[in-house]
């Protein structure tokens, strides 16, 4: 019985291994319209002239500009030939068809094929994107989208580099507006560190396996391994909610929204993890089970997912990086402690089951019945 539920627990997290690679793909493929994070820190310094009705602030950790207006009247976001390139106000949000920029920004690589029809000289013809009063947009001027980083950096590449100021040109009813900007590197972090602590704290967390589930340390180890699962699953909630955020969600509503269209797989293990380590404070029968599978997701959906936070100075949360990088440390401990203490304790219980059928020592095997044969059939000679 044991044996086959381990077999079945093999089966399921392979199987949640290969779900995973099968829907990376397309996660990967819009990879770099929200960047897992960055070495370039993009920031907002001004609006000139000040315009209280215009709200501007970069998301998805810089990677994209976003607008809003509230004022009566629209006004005009400004391409790269100097032509109108959208149109933002309280009739909504439109792009120009004939604006390069519409189709160069559509991807941080701005490699977008440009229709026949697009010409920047050309009188615009706006087509209507949004009903809002937001538009968000990858703004050229604003990225680095050289292949290596400048000059400077790579003459000195673990100090803070000022890379550009940047301006992207706006036109209102009543003159010219600019937003105003910096673009700085910031350097990498040690990523060797940060994975060495993982792999320590996974080994030592996956060490409670080895105590005798059925002993009183064992009792207290599978505890522990509910907590810090639970606690792994809030923090990958909150580093759900922090990507959701960063990448502009305002209100319950929004941050709902966000959560159910965006990375939902994140959210979903960090709640099942959450539960997963409630349950293994019951100690109920099939626990090490459940811990397994949830300490699985979680390692792989909310942890290996967020990893890039080791490797990138500017990761898409709205808060310090060190901070971000912790939450990771945790998720990805808990969930890879979690799994290998479940698994070894498994492999422990169906190490100490008895053969399905067996009820207690062959009397084949024991020398008193063989004595006792011996004795009763030389008895019945001797009648």
């Amino acid at each position: 019985m044991t044996r086959s539920l381990l077999t079945r627990a093999g089966l399921l997290l392979a199987g949640t291994v290969t779900t995973l690679l099968a829907t990376a793909a397309p996660a990967a493929a819009h990879g770099a319209d929200a960047p897992n994070g960055t070495d370039y820190r993009a920031e907002v310094t001004a609006v000139t002239p000040a315009r209280p009705e215009l709200r501007v602030r970069l998301v998805e950790a810089g990677a994209r500009l976003e607008l809003t207006n509230t004022g009566s009247e629209p006004v005009e976001v400004i391409g790269y030939s100097g032509e109108p390139y959208l149109r933002i106000g309280p009739d909504g949000v439109f792009e120009n068809t004939r604006s390069p920029a519409t189709y160069l920004n559509r991807t941080i690589a701005g490699d977008t094929v440009l229709p026949a029809e697009v010409d920047p000289a050309a009188a615009p013809q706006w087509r209507r994107v949004d009903g809002g009063t937001t538009a968000r947009w990858h703004d050229q001027r604003a990225l680095w989208r050289e292949p290596g980083p400048p000059a400077r950096v790579r003459v000195a590449p673990d100090r803070e580099h000022r890379v550009r100021d940047w301006v992207v040109p706006l036109r209102a009813a009543d003159g010219p507006v600019e937003i105003r900007g910096t673009l700085d590197w910031v350097p990498p972090p040690d990523a060797y560190t940060w994975w060495v602590a993982v792999t320590l704290g996974a080994l030592a967390v996956g060490a409670a396996g080895l105590l005798p589930a059925a002993s009183a340390p064992g009792r207290r180890a599978l505890a522990g391994l509910g907590g810090l699962l639970a606690a792994g699953g809030v923090a990958a909630v909150v580093l759900t909610v922090g990507r959701v955020l960063d990448a502009g969600a305002e209100g319950i509503g929004t941050v709902l929204a966000g959560l159910l269209t965006g990375p939902v797989w994140g959210l979903l293990t960090g709640l099942g993890a959450v539960a997963a380590g409630g349950w293994a404070l019951t100690r109920r029968a099939g626990v090490d089970f459940v811990v397994a599978l949830a300490g699985a997701c979680l390692a792989l959906f909310a942890g290996v997912t967020n990893a890039a936070a080791f490797t990138r100075a500017v990761p898409p949360v709205p808060w310090s990086a060190t901070a971000a990088r912790v939450l990771v440390v945790l998720v990805v401990v808990a969930g890879a402690g979690a799994l290998a203490a479940a698994v070894l304790r498994l492999h422990a219980t169906g190490r100490a089951a008895p053969p399905a059928g067996a009820s207690g020592p062959s009397t084949r095997d024991d020398p008193a019945h063989y004595s006792r044969a011996d004795a009763g059939g030389s008895a019945g000679l001797n009648r």
